[in-house]
């Protein structure tokens, strides 16, 4: 039976890789790809790759699917797409394969279509714009940005995610309070979308307001992946780009940056001072949270480690080049650790999430690329394959209460659970991202102070219950007063939709009353929908949170 599937998936796809090319958008890459349409291979479950394809980065999800679709150009996932929506199967989509959650690998999926292998980054003078195909591992979009053109885009910070859920999410990371979001350089998108008859198409849409398809670039700039087809290519120039040059349209990366890793052991917190260490670390960014604060090209990712993991980190990075850089980055550092007996050490192995910096007795100037693979590649915990994890995410507008930090000081030194590989990662966040309207992408959230992350990492299954019972534990208490989640409101701004959590979804432990739909989107929900009716008109594209038509 399997086998016979095969059959017709080549056949049905050999032949829609020539009849679906003309429906493609007109353009230099839809003419490329419908010129010389690359096929990915079909693996089957008795194709020896088939078992390390069925999983993502984490291994508390699999699926058994009738097969992997490898995705090698446009015209490839267009005849991908409908060779299985005509046989009635049930797709998910895969880039880089970091998602958190179920939505590529879990039991329903029928067909994965995989995108790892669409790599491309480069420029398109026809677009007067930087293309990213979806596959791309960040690390490599960084290098060959910089490398060919000294431009970057202000994404995250690990360097093995894939583009393409990683933009449709929004995307951020240590540019972000200086240069925005990732979506708002995001000029234009592809995306293989298929039509209440059930034909599959190409179509290419712009941020352009007379763009006929514009909605569709707009969902693609925070409304998650997995929602309304999928994209085979982004591309990027920064708004008010001008001049004819391709390093004139995107952000400039930085030369150097001034760095810092530090951590404060445990066995010099008592409650008392880790109350006052995390408070000081929410009131500076309560503080200099502006888009005009001078502090927008410093940012911050403090590891707020598990006491099994004997300290709890802080990297922290400016650009090297803004006025008075290093006195930023000495008050800041000042500001974290005023009130507070502790002396901090050079950070000498690595931090869950943040790089150590060996030896490193004081801030150090790298070369900005440098610096990026440092912290984009010395992270073992969240990048280890053969992880089980759980991560739930909110906004902040305000800083925590102290009874809060009293909480995360409690489930963070209980005796009743010792797993080294547990965080609770804050983020820096606002600057340049809260100068944007909150409609203007489909990323809501442009007045919060800082995000996080609450995180645990495992080896085994039979272990599942008590990490995931942690992780809500933590989280529903730190939360308690909206109902064990980050309800919108004067002190949160709800969830970010690339660390989903399926359990926000669940009355059981989301009891706030706010529809899960407006913790991720906020008032952009009702606009997602029209674009989902529009576009995904028979819902093919769908997972646990996808958005509903």
């Amino acid at each position: 039976m399997i086998e016979s599937n095969r059959r017709g998936f080549l056949a049905g796809a050999a032949t829609l890789g020539v009849a679906t090319a003309g429906a493609m958008a007109a353009g230099p890459a839809a003419a490329t790809a419908a010129a010389a349409p690359a096929r990915g291979d079909v693996i089957t479950p008795d194709d020896p790759r088939y078992g390390s394809l069925t999983t993502g980065n984490n291994q508390r999800f699999a699926a058994r699917p009738d097969y992997i679709k490898m995705i090698r150009s446009t015209a490839d996932a267009v005849a991908a797409v409908q060779a299985a929506v005509d046989a009635g199967r049930r797709i998910s989509v895969r880039s880089g394969g970091h998602c958190f959650s179920d939505f590529v690998c879990n039991s329903e999926v029928e067909a994965i279509l995989d995108l790892s292998e669409l790599v491309g980054v480069g420029y398109d003078p026809g677009l007067r714009a930087f293309y990213v195909e979806p596959g791309a591992r960040l690390m490599n979009v960084y290098e060959q940005l910089y490398k060919g053109w000294g431009v970057t885009i202000p994404g995250g910070i690990c360097y093995s995610v894939g583009a393409g859920g990683h933009i449709a999410g929004g995307g951020y990371g240590l540019l972000s309070r200086a240069h925005g979001l990732v979506v708002d350089h995001l000029y234009a998108v592809e995306v293989v979308v298929v039509d209440r008859a059930g034909r599959a198409r190409a179509v290419r849409a712009t941020r352009e307001a007379d763009d006929p398809n514009r909605d569709l670039w707009w969902a693609h700039s925070g409304g998650g992946g997995g929602n309304f087809g999928v994209v085979t290519r982004y591309w990027f120039r920064s708004p008010g780009a001008t001049g004819g040059k391709p390093s004139d349209q995107l952000i400039a990366a930085p030369s150097d940056v001034l760095v810092s890793a530090v951590e404060f052991p445990w066995d010099q917190l008592d409650e008392g001072s880790f109350v006052r260490l995390v408070h000081n670390f929410g009131q500076w960014h309560a503080a200099h949270s502006s888009p005009d604060s001078p502090y927008v090209a410093l940012s911050s990712l403090f590891n707020v480690s598990h006491r099994a993991h004997g300290s709890l980190g802080m990297f922290t990075q400016v650009d090297a080049g803004v006025p008075g850089a290093a006195d930023l980055l000495d008050s800041y550092l000042a500001a974290i650790t005023a009130g507070v007996d502790v002396t901090p050490r050079p950070a000498v192995r690595p931090m869950g999430e943040l790089p150590a910096l060996p030896g490193l007795a004081q801030p150090r100037r790298l070369p900005w690329i440098q610096a990026t693979r440092l912290v984009g590649t010395n992270n073992p915990t969240i990048t280890n394959p053969t992880s089980r994890g759980v991560h739930k995410s909110a906004y902040m507008r305000r800083n925590f209460t102290d009874a809060q930090i009293r909480t995360l000081h409690k489930h963070m030194t209980g005796d009743d659970f010792h797993n080294p590989d547990t965080m609770l990662v804050l983020f820096s966040f606002g600057g340049k991202v809260n100068d944007v309207a909150a409609d203007a992408t489909a990323n809501a959230q442009r007045d919060s102070i800082f995000k996080m992350c609450f995180q645990t990492f495992w080896a085994d299954a039979e272990d599942d219950d008590i990490h995931v019972g942690w992780a809500r534990g933590i989280y529903e208490d730190v939360f308690a007063s909206t109902g064990g989640v980050p309800a919108p409101g004067d002190s949160y701004d709800g969830c970010y939709i690339n660390y989903p959590d399926n359990d926000v979804a669940d009355p059981a432990h989301n009891r706030s009353g706010v529809a899960w739909p407006l913790l991720y989107y906020r008032g952009n929900y009702a606009r997602l929908q029209r674009v989902k009716r529009r576009w995904d008109p028979r819902d093919t594209f769908r997972h646990a949170l996808s958005i509903r038509p």
